[in-house]
């Protein structure tokens, strides 16, 4: 391992879950006297910027995906969006180029960013989804994306090649591609001892429309509860603002270490579904109630795999109502298990 090389690291602009799951990243390449590049656009470089302020950062261009407000034409419009993203990696794919030719990037870390990749230096791909869930089309969309996998020199999934594993048949299909390596779970989360200040916390994430509505129909359900409530909408590119509505605190964001107190002193979450949200909170031992968001079959399948193995209860978006908040006890709660990532090993490649 060569000290004072530049590591460009480019999370998915998808929710902050990419972005987040990067922050541990990060650090530890800082703390291996790596140089650290940031890139990304919209909330998830705002997120990182508001983590890493003395780091240079890159803005790439948006894949700029959305959600359609019903169900059922989550899969239509996604497939509609795909000439867009194909667009956006390829102009992504140039300026990587540029960067590594001016030699400012000596090894690229890519988040689910399909143009973000190098013949010239060692690229890393980070997934959690091997096997891409898109109902009847999953084999196609599956194959497809092995197919972009294989272009990079390695795949780190951040989940135990062992069971019990957190991402289930996602990250662990028959046959994997041959440059896989399971990292073990990613977090910037560490698990403290504090006291309980709040009983609920919800955490908002994802593309819109879907985090609005999911934010509008708490907020309304919660109102009128006696219940110490701490909303964080997960709002990266506005101005942090706080304020009550009704008895619930509302914030706009946190950074990790605000929200990282926030969690350990919670009773119990309400959250979305997301890989990178049921890894932080594995991390820190939580119960929790999910909410997976509509037509996205990634998070309907964890919510399903992790409610029937007994851990966590969740209710889908059009029927919830506070009373599936009494499952929750009933269910044991999240736990990470097996070793520690093992960075130095990683990174030896760079």
């Amino acid at each position: 391992m060569k000290p004072n090389k530049t590591i460009l690291v480019a999370p998915l602009n998808w929710g902050l879950g990419h972005a987040t799951r990067c922050i541990p990243i990060i650090k530890a390449l800082l703390e291996s006297n790596f140089k650290v590049l940031m890139a990304s656009d919209g909330v998830a470089l705002a997120l990182l910027r508001e983590e890493f302020p003395d780091l240079p950062y890159k803005e790439l261009p948006g894949y700029n995906i959305s959600y359609s407000k019903k169900k059922h034409l989550f899969k239509a419009q996604m497939l509609l969006q795909s000439p867009r993203m194909l667009k956006a990696a390829k102009q992504e794919r140039k300026l990587v180029d540029q960067w590594v030719s001016e030699g400012l990037v000596d090894g690229i870390i890519s988040d689910n960013r399909l143009g973000v990749r190098s013949k010239k230096v060692y690229s890393v791909f980070i997934t959690h989804q091997l096997e891409v869930l898109s109902g009847t089309t999953t084999g196609i969309s599956s194959k497809l994306h092995k197919q972009i996998i294989k272009r990079f020199d390695a795949c780190w999934v951040p989940d135990h090649k062992a069971k019990p594993n957190l991402s289930g048949r996602l990250g662990h299909p028959a046959k994997p591609p041959k440059n896989t390596t399971y990292i073990g779970a990613l977090s910037r989360f560490e698990k403290k001892d504090v006291p309980p200040k709040y009983d609920y916390l919800i955490l908002l994430s994802g593309p819109e429309p879907q985090r609005t509505l999911l934010e509008e129909l708490l907020l309304e359900a919660f109102k009128d509860t006696d219940k110490k409530i701490l909303c964080v909408l997960g709002k990266t590119d506005q101005p942090q603002s706080r304020y009550k509505h009704g008895n619930i605190e509302v914030v706009s964001f946190m950074t990790s270490d605000a929200l990282e107190e926030a969690i350990n002193s919670s009773e119990l979450i309400i959250s979305r579904s997301g890989y990178t949200t049921i890894m932080d909170l594995a991390a820190l031992e939580k119960k929790a109630l999910f909410i997976p968001t509509p037509g996205q079959y990634e998070q309907e399948y964890l919510a399903k795999k992790l409610s029937a193995q007994g851990l966590v209860p969740y209710v889908t978006q059009q029927r919830f109502t506070q009373q599936a908040l009494r499952k929750v006890p009933l269910y044991a709660g999240l736990r990470l298990g097996h070793e520690a990532v093992d960075f130095k090993e990683l990174f030896a490649h760079f």
